[in-house]
């Protein structure tokens, strides 16, 4: 069954369910969901070929990872809500997997070039980043998942995270503890700054010594770095009372180090970890369940989808940015710091 043929027997002109099926906004919701129901049940499916030759667009966008630097939970969790939300208007995601920096920007150009996407999703700014300029230069639409500027002409979104580590940081000095570890994201990523900017302010406003060198740990979130930063941590003459960890991931390898040491978290040990929102991975559901900053990478990957189909559908997103505020979820892995500590 082509177009012609569907659009005749469910008695609606091409045009409107070319429209519809291809995400363009100015189609009603209830006329899109019905089209989209009477195809699954008659079996139509569009020729994708056909219908970018028709509407000039690809039907897909790209995201660019590198190699040890986008395969983990949180990617995982971010593809999902991304998937689900561009599933509904049948867009794919096109993955493409380079060595490094370099190798991105070339995979910026061989996209731009080939038109095999209509959109790309830039994530982890950095500090001093190329990309959005470059991807300007290439002239290819693109949004950005994390920090952005403003007025930058893109749109961004990203949660608080100063204020995520600010609140948590502030929250161990209040209940006594003045040694406190940071496991961060690495160095020069916009969103580890922000968290580092965070605790440092906590701990200057309380006129709390930062020492850098020893409890301030930069490095991919993973159990490896989470276990060998919590051993090197409880090595040194003066160790933390508490740690914040970057993410679910390292926290695991914090706790494993912990119970290594004969040490129990929420009694010689504090510990407040991000990005508790896994379906794998319950901080409710650990011995002893583990305090957290909350934010869910699913949402965010939803979110993302949701400016993207606007975007395709020809609305000006360029000035759009968010910021998402975080929650500080209390539970059992922290405690004030034990006597004498």
């Amino acid at each position: 069954m082509n177009l012609k043929e569907f659009a005749k027997s469910i008695g609606m002109s091409q045009t409107t369910v070319s429209r519809a099926l291809s995400g363009y906004p100015e189609v009603k919701q209830e006329t899109r969901a019905r089209i989209l129901k009477l195809a699954g049940e008659l079996g139509y499916h569009p020729n994708r070929s056909a219908a970018g030759l028709a509407t000039g667009r690809a039907g897909a966008v790209g995201i660019v990872l590198r190699e040890g630097h986008g395969f983990d939970p949180n990617t995982t969790e971010f593809m999902a809500g991304l998937g689900s939300r561009l599933e509904t208007r049948q867009i794919d995601i096109l993955i493409t997997v380079v060595e490094d920096r370099e190798g991105e920007l070339t995979a910026y150009q061989r996209l731009a070039g080939s038109k095999r996407v209509d959109a790309v999703i830039l994530h982890t700014p950095t500090v001093d980043d190329p990309r959005m300029d470059f991807l300007k230069r290439l002239k290819m639409p693109f949004i950005v998942h994390g920090r952005g500027v403003e007025g930058g002409g893109f749109p961004w979104i990203d949660i608080d995270n100063f204020g995520a580590i600010f609140r948590a940081t502030s929250y161990l000095l209040d209940i006594g503890h003045r040694s406190i570890a940071l496991i961060n994201g690495g160095k020069g990523d916009i969103f580890a700054e922000h968290r580092e900017q965070g605790y440092r302010k906590a701990l200057r406003e309380r006129s709390i010594a930062i020492r850098d060198s020893d409890l301030i740990v930069n490095g991919a979130f993973t159990d490896d770095i989470g276990y060998r930063s919590m051993q090197d941590f409880l090595s040194l003459s003066d160790p933390p009372t508490a740690v914040l960890a970057g993410s679910m991931m390292t926290a695991l390898g914090v706790m494993r180090a912990v119970r290594s040491a004969g040490l129990m978290l929420g009694r010689d040990i504090s510990l407040i970890a991000h990005d508790d929102v896994f379906n794998y991975i319950n901080a409710d559901n650990m011995v002893p369940t583990v305090s957290t900053t909350r934010s869910s990478m699913r949402e965010a990957g939803v979110r993302i989808g949701d400016i993207l189909l606007q975007m395709l559908g020809g609305r000006d997103v360029s000035a759009h940015s968010e910021i998402w505020p975080v929650e500080l979820v209390l539970r059992e892995s922290t405690a004030p710091p034990a006597l004498g500590a």
